[in-house]
């Protein structure tokens, strides 16, 4: 008898699929960064297998075997919010000669805002729970910078201007007709920098959605047990960080003295 995890997937299964991780995002099951990890999974999943293991640890999640197709889809599954998701004001972070960051766990369930003047705004958006279909953003640079961190693969749409300044997009965006999350980000530089950049362009992050796979393929008697390594030295992140920050400033300047080549 044939294993039914065996069986090849069609279109619409993979489409049913990343529904159920987009609702799984939303209701803060899925942080950002394992919602697009699991979605291009999802993509390129060949086997009724590949889909289980993507949403095993969900809700309604289904084992092996064909899932029912999708409902059809009138809208575009991340619709853009008219206003502040629930009429809710926006969350601001706001640096006045000053910096503010905010990175690792924390929800998103309404509308963001960055303000930099004369300092400097980082949001890392890969560990979040975003609970709204589309990541709203304003931002605002005068004599200042932000930078906005995202999972490499998630779509960007950016509008605005800069006037003595620069707004600029560095990810890796997922492929066409890919349905992938949305962070929109309206920019606004006077004199600063207004910046988006990917994972491939900023301090790595341990892959959640990779380490869970593995602790499920071990559990099955995929892999074979490892040693775990033992923990880093107190203050080797902040280090860590310190030493990413000043790689990428190094690498952005020789981006800057390339393109005044050309």
């Amino acid at each position: 008898m044939s294993d039914p995890g065996a069986m090849r997937v069609s279109d619409a299964e993979r489409e049913a699929a990343v529904e159920l991780l987009r609702v799984a995002s939303v209701e803060g099951r899925l942080t950002l960064g394992e919602l697009t990890e699991r979605t291009e999974a999802a993509y390129t999943a060949v086997t009724h297998a590949d889909l289980a293991v993507l949403t095993s640890d969900l809700p309604s999640a289904q084992g092996p075997g064909p899932a029912p197709a999708p409902a059809p889809f009138p809208a575009p599954a991340f619709p853009a919010p008219a206003r502040p998701e629930g009429g809710r004001p926006r969350r601001w972070l706001v640096a006045v000669m000053s910096e503010s960051k905010r990175r690792g766990k924390w929800r998103i369930d309404r509308a963001l805002g960055a303000a930099a003047v004369m300092g400097e705004v980082v949001i890392d958006l890969r560990q979040a729970e975003v609970r709204t279909d589309v990541v709203d953003i304003i931002a605002t640079a005068v004599m200042g910078s932000v930078k906005i961190i995202v999972p490499d693969g998630v779509d960007v749409e950016i509008d605005g201007f800069a006037i003595m300044g620069e707004k600029k997009v560095q990810v890796i965006e997922a492929p066409e007709g890919m349905r992938a999350p949305l962070v929109r980000v309206r920019a606004y530089a006077l004199m600063g920098e207004i910046k988006v950049v990917g994972d491939s362009r900023a301090r790595p992050i341990e892959k959640a959605w990779a380490a869970w796979k593995e602790h499920w393929q071990r559990a099955y008697g995929e892999l074979s047990e490892r040693p775990r390594p033992p923990l880093p030295p107190r203050g080797w992140e902040d280090r860590r960080e310190d030493r990413w920050e000043r790689r990428e400033e190094r690498r952005d300047r020789r981006d800057e003295r390339r393109d005044r080549r050309y």
